[in-house]
């Protein structure tokens, strides 16, 4: 068993949610994002964006690996800084792309 951080552009919420639970019945621990309540991409604050992004990297903190849904290779800055920050800890990044080739 892997404890796994999901990590990526939340445009691509409806693949996360699939690979998130498609990994866990593969008996990974699997720790999410938190989707927003609310569409308006401006719903948070400066000081509620980045206390989610410092709870976010805690959560990479606490995984073996990440798991980054870079649905046609699509990395943003956000998500392209979480993989430096999991690098940087020797955590193991699993990418979305090679996880749908291999089935």
């Amino acid at each position: 068993m892997k404890i796994i951080t999901v990590c990526g552009s939340l445009k691509f919420k409806d693949e996360m949610m699939k690979i998130t639970e498609k990994m866990e019945l593969q008996e990974n621990c699997m720790i999410s994002v938190i989707y927003p309540t609310n569409e308006n991409k401006d719903y948070y604050t400066d000081e509620q964006a980045d206390i989610l992004d410092k709870m976010h990297k805690e959560k990479i903190k606490m995984s073996d690996a990440i798991l980054v849904v870079n649905v046609g290779g699509y990395i943003g800055s956000s998500t392209r800084s979480e993989i430096e920050f999991a690098k940087s800890l020797n955590k193991e990044i699993i990418y979305y792309t090679d996880l749908v080739k291999e089935n």
